[in-house]
């Protein structure tokens, strides 16, 4: 089975869901955000701090359960002056995950621009009780 793989996630974060708390986290990298319209809440995503470039079979990262995704446009607005702002659209997506338990990806497919990221996974032998 393949699973929707969250790639360049910083290692501190990876350890903080490790210790089994529930956390949201924003996402603003597009290949990610591709990569969660693929995703829906109730499945399991895999997490890893490996960048997507560099993803392949045998990288490590870890299983979290997809609580809560949601999606959305945010209009940025900087004032650089009282006569001069900018104003942009920014697209990302909050997501609540919860450490399901450690993995190895075996397969990575989606390394094509656009392509959502999914990777088929080395289930563990030993499950974390809780």
């Amino acid at each position: 089975m393949k699973y929707a793989a969250l790639t360049g996630i910083s290692p501190s974060v990876i350890a903080e869901l490790k210790t089994g708390k529930a956390r949201t986290l924003e996402l603003k990298s597009a290949h990610n955000i591709i990569t969660l319209t693929e995703a829906a809440p109730g499945e399991c995503i895999f997490i890893t701090s490996i960048s997507e470039e560099d993803l392949s079979p045998g990288d490590p990262g870890i299983m979290a359960d997809l609580l809560v995704l949601n999606i959305g446009m945010k209009r940025v607005v900087d004032f650089v002056n009282p006569f001069f702002y900018e104003e942009r659209e920014q697209m990302s997506a909050r997501i609540k995950v919860q450490f399901r338990g450690t993995t190895i990806a075996s397969g990575v497919d989606g390394h094509k621009w656009g392509d959502p990221t999914k990777v088929e996974i080395i289930r563990s032998a030993c499950y974390r009780a809780g």
